[in-house]
């Protein structure tokens, strides 16, 4: 069975499992704290980066874009109306561009900062850059929040799915990041109010079903996060 090795609160890591899931894939999760940089896990990607899926020929492919790319090559183009890259170039574009903001700028400006400050450091030793959370990162990263779900609520406000009318890689890519920053409250939705109904959908999808059942060891998440109806 192939494995996808990966992290509970890493964004790339969650947008792939619900690649995986919504094309009915069986694969074997292998939680890895990178910060570690285990010998093994280097030999199968040097950069040590999450997520990396290895295959049943043992053929490791590591990040999300190249995985979400391999994933459409070999079977997407299989699905048709369930396909989650778009036949169309110029659609496939705004697709793979509203992936890299939500799995690249977003993880950048809010929720690498949050989970790293938040929760990483007090599973990392000193030596591995652990310790108290830094406020002053605390609070330019949720500064930033603010104006990422204006987009996103203006995106989900414009369009049946963010990217078009259907459901694709752009909406997995958002809904796994925006899930870490619901997962630890960091998300005010009475000010995003097209994000939310455009959340609600997503979280009620099979696909998502494992996420929210999903906890993360010494890390409760806010209340409503596994409620379908928030």
């Amino acid at each position: 069975m192939p494995t996808l090795y990966h992290q509970p609160l890493s964004p790339a890591s969650r947008f792939v499992r619900l690649i995986l899931t919504e094309y009915g894939f069986q694969t074997a999760l292998a939680e890895e704290q990178p910060w570690e940089n285990r010998r093994d896990f280097l030999a199968l990607n040097p950069a040590g980066t999450l997520p990396v899926y290895v295959d049943d020929s043992m053929r490791a492919l590591c990040g999300a874009t190249i995985i979400s790319e391999y994933l459409d090559e070999t079977h997407g183009v299989l699905k048709r109306e369930r396909r989650l890259l778009a036949e169309d170039p110029f659609q496939r574009a705004e697709i793979r561009r509203l992936c890299e903001w939500f799995l690249q700028k977003l993880e950048q400006d809010v929720t690498r900062p949050l989970v790293r400050e938040r929760i990483f450091k007090l599973q990392m030793t000193a030596e591995q850059g652990g310790g108290p959370p830094d406020s002053k990162i605390l609070r330019n990263s949720r500064a930033n929040i603010r104006q990422h779900m204006k987009y996103l609520s203006w995106l989900a406000a414009s369009r049946t799915y963010l990217a078009g009318d259907r459901l694709s890689y752009a909406d997995l890519a958002a809904a796994a990041a925006v899930s870490v920053l619901d997962y630890m409250g960091e998300i005010n939705w009475t000010e995003a109010p097209q994000a939310k109904e455009w959340y609600q959908r997503l979280k009620s999808r099979p696909s998502f079903r494992p996420l929210l059942a999903e906890r993360v060891r010494g890390v409760t998440p806010v209340s409503h996060y596994a409620d379908l109806d928030f």
